[in-house]
């Protein structure tokens, strides 16, 4: 039985305890481990609109030659901080080829669902729209910016034919801005958020009409735009209504179930209440009945008490277990540090695959990628828990350079863009920040753009940009520039939103006024470029990893390196760093120098027992064989050699600037 087309034929569901129950002819299987898998996430958005006849942004000119006369530097950061630029679902499935070429295995696709229509109010005129997705209004509809269910639908089952996993951002702990505190706009009681309270909370208002306004006092949204749905969701009684500014997180201890960042921050839910907590279990289990996805991230999990956290995580593993998805991927962002994630994945157990990596580990991951970590041997040492072991590791964290907010990251840009005292931007250094995300400990994810050097506008333009990666200015736009080049965003508000049946390329629903949000300060012109040097070497990472388990499940061990005529250390800040991924005797060793001036000479230690008979290592990955020459082409052999004391190691003797090698001492135990 399959009621898949019946459900999408009708409008989107009012209720989810009434909404007809979706069942698919069958449901894919798990991955087995999540760590053999290679995330690529984007914001919907910002990614692709499906058009193919743009051209692809010309890097051999100056940036400034792709801007259309009368360019504003204050027009561009304005319209990629307020306006929907246009990326829609089936611009993602255009695109999935590209994404499979580069060696993707599984999405990680912002949140696609229904966002307020109008954001702006009278007392808050400019306020930007939720393009970002994170402000749901609608929890049983797709917005229709991004396109339909069924485009989500035909994206998620286009992906699953390429052997592409999709995982959704999802959120359970606090819906949009719909509705208003008690008192009347401009009256002395009035505010959008008043200071924080635990209790008594704050009296009820009213629920928004999704046009700027709000409905009578006691009114029930009626209207599709008015307040929230689905209607179970319209109990004033559900919501903390402990006030905030919206903007911070607040203070109180991790398990405390009523410290002020799980009661405060945007329109929390009230998730103590049994019902409360249920009704946003079904409505994400639905999803899952609906799309076959194979897995979720949750948004904000640090938000809400860490029981509601266990059981909701385990209700949705649960159900994807009936389905016959016995490694459903739940991915927590908690945030605030490596103590905090390690917190919540002891406490909330297996019911939490993993939690995203955004502490101190990428910082010194982002460091040791700029050559600016004193000893790298800080950054490898984090992978060392008392009760923690390779296996447990590797597959309890999402590992990422960079995503959409880097909160704890100052400034708030692209890692590889430079900052206003440091050099030019140098995409480069991204492939070394990707090495370290695909071949260290953890589950590797990209984020969009990175493989095309992403970097936002050069340093000589950076001067008419004030807000550039200021965190407190919305400084995140600047990590959130649009793939596919359009020429203009979307109108603000409703009028950019489409009509039922309206084309959402519609030239109506776009500002002429207005520059589009395009890559490196552009407009009207694309880069998807599987030719461009970065993109290839990294694809080249991503098929050695998938070649060879050792660089996916192997253990990890940060090796001893030294120069000609020196002794063996660890390395240090300027030097050349390298590691061993183990797996059942194969033993993959991964060389990178993130230098940015010179090639270097250097020997690595290997593993001296495993390899007492081996006779030669495999160059299995060069970047420097793309576009070069190199001493160690891929497929060439280096000899295993020995000090009296019985070391074995390898010499290099060209490791150039900014590029990584992977050698290893079987390489057909790699062949698939």
């Amino acid at each position: 039985m399959n009621n898949i087309q019946e459900i999408l034929d009708a409008p989107a569901p009012r209720s989810i305890w009434q909404a007809p129950w979706p069942i698919r002819a069958d449901y894919r299987p798990s991955p087995v481990d999540w760590r053999r898998e290679v995330f690529y996430f984007l914001l919907p958005d910002r990614f692709s609109d499906e058009r193919a006849d743009r051209a692809l942004l010309d890097r051999a000119y100056p940036a400034a030659r792709n801007r259309p006369p009368g360019w504003r530097w204050d027009e561009w950061a304005a319209s990629g901080k307020n306006r929907f630029q246009g990326g829609t679902l089936r611009g993602v499935t255009s695109r999935l080829d590209y994404l499979r070429d580069l060696g993707i295995t599984a999405l990680w696709i912002g949140p696609v669902w229904k966002q307020r229509a109008t954001t702006a109010a009278p007392e808050e005129p400019d306020t930007p729209d939720d393009y970002h997705g994170y402000s749901i209004q609608n929890f049983l509809d797709v917005d229709p910016r991004f396109g339909t269910r069924a485009d989500l639908v035909e994206l998620v089952d286009e992906a699953h034919q390429r052997d592409i996993k999709v995982i959704l951002d999802v959120i359970f702990n606090h819906t949009a801005e719909t509705w208003d505190y008690l008192g009347d706009p401009g009256g002395p009681e009035y505010a959008i958020r008043p200071p924080f309270r635990r209790d008594p909370r704050y009296a009820f208002g009213a629920w928004r009409d999704g046009r700027g306004g709000r409905l009578a006092r006691d009114a029930a949204p009626t209207g599709i735009e008015e307040g929230v749905w689905p209607v179970e969701l319209q109990d004033p009684g559900a919501y903390s209504r402990a006030g905030g500014d919206g903007k911070g997180f607040g203070e109180g201890a991790w398990d405390d179930p009523l410290a002020q960042p799980r009661l405060t921050d945007w329109f929390n839910r009230d998730l103590d209440q049994s019902r409360a907590l249920q009704t946003m279990i079904r409505i994400w289990s639905y999803w899952v009945a609906l799309l076959g996805v194979d897995g979720y991230r949750v948004d904000t999990l640090k938000h809400v008490s860490l029981d509601d956290a266990r059981l909701f995580c385990g209700a949705l593993r649960e159900f994807a277990d009936g389905l016959g998805m016995a490694n459903f991927l739940i991915v927590g962002e908690v945030g605030g540090g490596d103590e905090i994630e390690q917190y919540y994945l002891d406490t909330i157990g297996r019911n939490l695959t993993a939690v995203l990596e955004t502490g101190q580990t990428r910082a010194e991951l982002r460091q040791v990628a700029l050559d600016r970590q004193d000893l790298a041997s800080d950054f490898f040492g984090r992978f060392r828990l008392a009760s923690g072991t390779h296996r447990f590791l590797g597959s309890a964290y999402m590992a990422s350079s960079e995503d959409h907010d880097c909160n704890w990251i100052s400034p708030q840009v692209r890692f590889w863009a430079g900052d206003s005292h440091g050099p030019e931007p140098d995409p480069e250094k991204g492939l070394i920040a990707a090495a370290l995300v695909l071949f260290v400990l953890g589950i590797p994810c990209l984020y969009y753009g990175s493989e095309q050097g992403l970097t936002g506008p050069e340093m000589r333009e950076r001067k008419w940009l004030p807000e550039w990666g200021v965190s407190n200015a919305s400084g995140d736009r600047f990590l959130r520039e649009a793939m596919f080049g359009p020429e203009h965003p979307r109108r603000a508000g409703a009028a950019g939103m489409p009509a039922p049946g309206q084309p959402l390329d519609d030239h109506a629903l776009f500002d002429p006024g207005v520059p589009g949000f395009g890559p490196f300060g552009s407009t009207g012109q694309h880069v998807f470029d599987p030719d461009f040097p970065l993109f290839r070497r990294i694809r080249m990472l991503l098929r050695t990893r998938a070649d060879h388990p050792a660089l996916s499940v192997g253990r990890q061990y940060l090796r001893e390196i030294a120069a000609p005529g020196g002794g063996f250390a660890y390395p240090q800040r300027d030097d050349v760093i390298a590691w061993s991924r183990i797996l059942a005797g194969h033993e993959a060793l991964c060389v990178v120098n993130p230098g940015l001036t010179e090639s270097r000479v250097v020997r690595a230690r290997v593993d001296a027992v495993l390899n007492e008979r081996t006779p030669v290592f495999t160059v299995v990955a060069n970047t420097a064989d793309i576009d070069g020459v190199t001493k160690h082409p891929v497929g060439s052999h280096v000899d295993v050699r020995s000090d009296p004391d019985s070391t074995r190691y390898v010499e290099l003797l060209d490791v150039p600037r900014a590029s990584v090698l992977v050698l290893t001492n079987d390489p057909r135990q790699g062949a698939r």
